[in-house]
């Protein structure tokens, strides 16, 4: 086979043109697709154009002698679009000196038609992943977030780049049980629940499911993680399972105080028996101390149980203080903590339920009295109970320099069941204290860091406006 013939049965459109860019030379496919158009200008052939094209590789080849490529759009005499792969090659003469240059066209129709398909499917692929009605996120090796659909932005905030436990808890490393690392570890699809708070603080119980990506080697390159938001199923849960959950988790407790209770009845009729006051006066401070703390677990269990109505009331913030003073002042003095109570003058009446304001108080004093309890890091510890009148709020302040809180304790110290003191804590005391505050219309705000203590502030309205929300009458 010669050079002619190869040049004529090439498979793709070939052409010489000279200095003026006239054609001198074609193949058949050439002459196929474009007819015999020897000695036409190459844009007038091509794209039926009165001047050179802009960007034309000819041009730029004759301009520096280098081969060049490009795509473009050629138009066939029966009208046919074609899209190209254009390349350029400089023929030179005797004297070395560019004389004409060879360009060749291949058609890229197929390979276009795919292009065009790949990108309708990633459209298609990007749509659904934008538009799913849960959160989406990818997750890289170092649990960084590499996208995340609308509904993650939307609640969670621009995160792309942002580690996942950071977004999600706002903590500064990875979580304790983390199923996209699993995944990654195993390749295994994972389903976790969990609880995450959003951009606005709102605190959402999520189902997390993970599943593998892996790259053209087999090998897991990132994790897709959703999660679907179950907030609502878990607040409309049946009071009767949350109550035998309550049970289970203070049985223990429970039965503590019930023998700390027969002990001091103990006590009690062992002193009458055998005539000795102190020994009776003993078992009797036993028995109110363990009746008092069963009042409280009682307590929170009703008002957890059971949306009672609000029993509104002229109620005296001084007096209300100066009735918790002895008894707080007393196991505050058992733990060895200093317990300082300020009273604002003037501060007056405020309206409000007396029993409820006075468990949400105790509950929040008690707490702090415990975080001061457990913190072994210095010998002496303070609580420090205000009231004062900021119109329209009756505030209450109790501020401790206890073990404190890191962000994801903050913003889960309020949740149901969530206890940050392990078996020891019910996971009520604090969650009922916010139901009783929101019920009253109030607010309730902490400030707190791990090793600096915390405040927590109440506000109260003077005048009684009891919440309505839906989310505040369940149990």
């Amino acid at each position: 086979m010669d050079y002619q013939q190869l040049f004529e049965e090439m498979p793709c459109y070939l052409s010489i043109q000279d200095r003026d860019y006239r054609i001198v030379a074609a193949n058949r496919r050439f002459r196929d697709d474009f007819g015999d158009r020897l000695g036409e200008p190459c844009h007038a052939v091509y794209k039926g154009l009165d001047e050179v094209c802009p960007g034309c590789p000819v041009a730029q080849t004759f301009e520096d002698g280098a081969s060049h490529s490009s795509e473009q759009q050629l138009t066939t005499r029966d009208g046919r679009s074609v899209p190209v792969m254009v390349h350029t090659r400089p023929i030179a003469g005797a004297d070395g000196h560019i004389e004409s240059v060879l360009e060749m066209h291949t058609d890229i129709t197929e390979s276009k038609a795919l292009q065009t398909r790949l990108r309708e499917s990633r459209g298609r692929l990007t749509a659904l992943f934008e538009q799913v009605p849960c959160y989406l996120a990818v997750i890289d090796r170092e649990m960084r977030i590499q996208h995340a659909n609308r509904v993650f932005r939307d609640a969670f905030g621009p995160s792309v780049g942002e580690p996942c436990y950071r977004v999600y808890k706002h903590r500064d490393e990875p979580c304790l049980v983390c199923p996209a690392l699993q995944t990654f570890q195993d390749g295994e699809v994972r389903e976790h629940e969990e609880v995450v708070t959003s951009v606005d603080g709102e605190r959402i119980n999520v189902l997390c499911t993970t599943a593998p990506i892996r790259g053209a080697d087999g090998k897991v390159e990132s994790v897709i993680e959703m999660a679907t938001d179950i907030t609502q199923m878990r607040q409309l849960q049946s009071q009767l399972t949350s109550i035998g959950l309550l049970v289970g988790s203070i049985s223990h407790g429970i039965k503590g105080l019930l023998t700390g209770l027969d002990g001091g009845i103990y006590l009690v009729n062992s002193g009458f028996a055998k005539d000795k006051p102190e020994r009776v006066d003993k078992g009797w401070l036993m028995v109110q101390r363990n009746v008092d703390r069963i009042r409280s677990m009682v307590l929170d269990i009703l008002y957890y149980a059971k949306d009672r109505e609000l029993e509104i009331e002229e109620i005296d913030a001084a007096v209300l203080a100066d009735d918790l003073r002895g008894n707080l002042e007393k196991k505050a003095g058992d733990l060895d903590i200093e317990f300082r109570m300020e009273i604002a003058p003037g501060a007056g009446l405020f309206q409000g339920d007396t029993r409820a304001i006075r468990a949400m108080l105790v509950n929040l004093l008690e707490n702090s009295l415990e975080a001061c309890h457990v913190d072994r890091r210095q010998a002496e510890h303070n609580v420090r109970f205000s009231v004062r009148r900021e119109e329209p709020w009756m505030v209450f302040e109790v501020e401790d320099d206890g073990i404190g809180m890191d962000r994801e304790t903050r913003e889960k110290v309020f949740s149901l069941f969530f206890s940050s003191k392990g078996i020891k804590g019910t996971g009520l005391g604090l969650f009922i204290s916010n139901k009783i505050v929101d019920k009253h219309g109030g607010s309730i705000d902490v400030t707190s860091e791990p090793g600096q203590g915390a405040l927590f502030v109440v506000r109260l309205p003077l005048i009684a406006r009891p919440s309505t929300r839906p989310e505040d009458m369940l149990g």
